[in-house]
């Protein structure tokens, strides 16, 4: 049902916590990230444990590659309002950085937008990207995201600040 060309997105389990919480802890994977204070390893695996269930109002689901079934990444989609029809793709992420630039992150986006757009019968998504993470603004571009606003110098990172971009998607836009 979630399967792309490269990717199928899943429910997390338990036993993903560890990779996630490597990935959480990796400084080039969270370079574009909010950060938040560090846990253990214990820590995230008890979170892991206790996710939340998904729901239509959101979910975070696991990318796992289709070649060996491994898990790469992870994609959150929320803040769904079925009354305007749409949702923010709150986080993506390919966390295993030796999938980085495989096209792993291109086509799990595209599997969640369709997803939001024919099984949720949304009709946008909203992004909000850090405007020098070129990598992403090009995997979004591909989608069929455009730029439709600007909070000037919003991120900071490595004691640099950063302008974030808004994009959005219409379902009549998806490639």
């Amino acid at each position: 049902m979630l399967t792309g060309e490269r990717v199928r997105l899943r429910a997390l389990e338990p036993a993903d916590s560890e990779d996630m919480w490597r990935w959480y802890h990796d400084s080039e994977v969270g370079r574009w990230m909010d950060d938040s204070p560090p846990i253990s390893l214990a820590q995230n695996i008890e979170k892991g444990q206790n996710r939340p269930r998904n729901t239509f109002e959101e979910m975070v689901l696991g990318i796992e590659a289709l070649d060996d079934q491994k898990l790469v990444g992870y994609v959150v989609l929320g803040e769904t309002d079925f009354r305007h029809g749409e949702a923010t793709v709150q986080s993506i992420a390919i966390g295993d950085r030796s999938r980085w630039g495989s096209g792993y992150g291109t086509d799990a986006l595209r599997v969640i937008c369709r997803y939001a757009f024919e099984e949720m019968g949304l009709h946008r998504l909203t992004l909000w990207v850090v405007a020098d993470n070129t990598a992403a603004v090009r995997a979004y571009t591909k989608v069929g995201f455009v730029e439709e606003g600007r909070r000037r110098e919003a991120f900071r990172t490595r004691g640099k600040r950063h302008d974030f971009l808004m994009m959005g998607l219409l379902s009549s836009e998806l490639r």
